[in-house]
């Protein structure tokens, strides 16, 4: 009788076949399966071959079971990482990461001015004494004098979006520090050689600080600026209407809408030039379930748990192909009458154990995510919490009033 080593080609992928755990088990597995199906009173129509392949379909479906919930837990860590198959990363338990939040946050920090995903650049328009209406599609330049909205970055020719106009002379903060205020700050390491009595020292945080130049320089933007404008779809307006002193440049930051999935490309900023393109890998990793680096859980490291569920959900699929086997022949004729064989019972009660083994995996492991284990962590801390309470105070330790 030959052997599960010693056959060619046992199962039909062959996922399993050189683990020496499943090789063992598959031998036992024909003789569980055929004495369940009653083999020693009537013989069972089933081949080796069948119920390996029943078998390692098992197998094969408890890994992607558990492998769904696994990324249930740990699809925000794997996104973006490289994809690929049979890596092993289902046999690990990754240390958290932030590139899900990281990644949701960027639009709201180029919206801000301070980073995000996509470049920005700036060009001039020359105002014309007594013109105030400029086009910002033709008439805002870069420094080779072609206009923005024919830069590499808009190849597609999308809305220019207008981040800032510099339409005032920038005022420097450094006032706000200066030691000969006579209000004066610990961060100056006292650099007085004596003190009046109107000068008062303060201990401060340097958020302070930071918040202080902050409204200062928002007073110098408003207080202190040369011009005021108002953008009217295509069109920049400029007030006061532009004088005949002097020929006088306002500077445009714009951005465009690239392609969520375009890669970045590096400018040369004095010929805006096209000088390379920077991949960025993370684009192309793991974007969703489908290609999460999962791959079939090693049969020698599964439990005991899971080899029984295996073993009992490879004896409901073996049933299900007899009776596959028998429903081909309905009766079969015998001296003096006919058997009646029983396919399409076995076919339904085959079923039936199938869909209740995957229905209790489901929902075992409904209960094991990360998620559930951190809210059962949290609940049992509550309780544990509540029965403390219950506990007498030792005599002594009490204190009583009234």
């Amino acid at each position: 009788m030959s052997t599960f080593v010693q056959t060619v080609n046992p199962t039909p992928f062959g996922f399993f076949d050189a683990d020496t755990s499943f090789q063992t088990e598959a031998d036992k597995m024909v003789v569980f399966v055929k004495r369940s199906l009653g083999d020693d009173i009537l013989s069972v129509e089933l081949t080796k071959k069948q119920i390996w392949s029943c078998f390692e379909e098992a197998s094969l479906e408890y890994s992607s079971v558990v492998n769904q919930y696994q990324a249930k837990s740990q699809l925000h860590s794997f996104l973006g990482t490289p994809t690929g198959s049979l890596t092993g990363a289902e046999q690990t338990f990754p240390r958290e990461n932030l590139e899900l939040l990281m990644r949701a946050a960027e639009p709201y920090a180029m919206e801000a001015g301070i980073g995000g995903s996509y470049d920005s650049v700036s060009g001039t328009i020359h105002l014309e004494a007594g013109r105030q209406d400029y086009d910002l599609y033709t008439e805002l330049k870069g420094a080779d004098g072609v206009p923005l909205f024919d830069h590499p970055l808009n190849a597609n020719h999308s809305r220019m979006k207008i981040r800032e106009v510099f339409h005032f002379s920038p005022g420097a903060a450094y006032r706000f520090f200066d030691t000969s205020s006579a209000v004066n700050y610990m961060n100056n390491e006292f650099s007085f050689e004596s003190f009046t009595p109107e000068t008062i020292f303060y201990v401060l945080p340097v958020f302070e600080d930071i918040l202080r130049a902050g409204m200062l320089d928002l007073s110098q933007r408003v207080r202190r600026s040369n011009y005021s404008y108002k953008i009217m779809g295509r069109m920049l307006r400029i007030f006061p209407t532009p004088g005949m002193q002097k020929r006088e440049n306002v500077f445009v930051r714009v951005q465009f809408a690239p392609s969520p999935t375009t890669a970045l490309t590096s400018y040369n900023s004095s010929s805006m030039s096209a000088s390379g393109s920077i991949q960025d890998s993370t684009i192309y990793g793991v974007s969703n379930l489908s290609n999460v680096p999962f791959g079939n859980l090693t049969y020698a490291k599964i439990n005991s748990v899971a080899r029984q569920w295996i073993r009992q959900y490879t004896l409901a699929r073996s049933k299900e192909v007899l009776g596959l086997i028998r429903s081909k022949f309905n009766s079969v004729p015998i001296p003096d009458g006919e058997l009646t064989l029983n396919g399409a019972e076995l076919v339904s009660q085959a079923r039936e154990d199938k869909e209740k083994l995957k229905e209790e995996l489901r929902t075992m492991l409904d209960s094991l995510t990360y998620d559930k284990i951190a809210e059962t962590t949290l609940a049992r801390a509550e309780n544990n919490m509540k029965q403390l309470r219950l506990i007498p105070m030792p005599n002594g330790m009490a204190i009583i009033t009234g």
